[in-house]
């Protein structure tokens, strides 16, 4: 049985771990270790997960699939809180493939929409096989961003967006 549920600080190190076991499926072969190190430590460190939480307010959610956790999500409004932004979603790669990430992408829709929000925007990685995902849900390529995240390193994505 699939569960979605809202995050909390407790749930903090869930994530972390979660992270660290997705990341490099996900991620080694289009950055290399040092930068996959450099981007885990930078935004899924206990500290930074806790200040994403508490101050920046983004909305982490945990799936559990029969009381497994299996993946996570974050979200956040832009300022004007009309377009909201998909800040991570990810499931780990042994229950990939059974439409958990359909799933909490739209548990966060359904949240965002009761907002009044008319859409929601997300980075990837230019060569992210999730980019196949994001299009297949809707999602329309709507710029690209090469953004300095220090120490020499840059994240080189698209800007998808999904209006409802």
């Amino acid at each position: 049985m699939t569960e979605i549920k809202p995050a909390n600080v407790a749930d903090l190190e869930t994530i972390h771990r979660l992270a660290h076991e997705i990341w490099p499926a996900a991620y080694l072969e289009i950055v290399g270790q040092q930068q996959l190190d450099y981007m885990l430590e930078k935004i899924y460190s206990l500290n930074s997960l806790e200040h994403q939480l508490i101050v920046l307010k983004h909305r982490f959610i945990i799936l559990s699939e029969d009381g497994i956790p299996a993946g996570f999500a974050s979200f956040s409004p832009h300022d004007d809180e009309v377009i909201y932004h998909l800040n991570k979603i990810y499931v780990l790669p042994s229950f990939q493939g059974k439409h958990l990430g359909k799933k909490l992408l739209n548990y966060i829709i359904c949240e965002i929409k009761k907002t009044g929000a008319t859409s929601l925007q997300l980075n990837v990685n230019r060569h992210n096989k999730a980019l196949h995902f994001y299009e297949k849900q809707g999602f329309k390529i709507i710029r690209k961003e090469d953004i300095d995240i220090g120490s020499g390193y840059f994240m080189n994505d698209y800007v998808m967006e999904l209006s409802f």
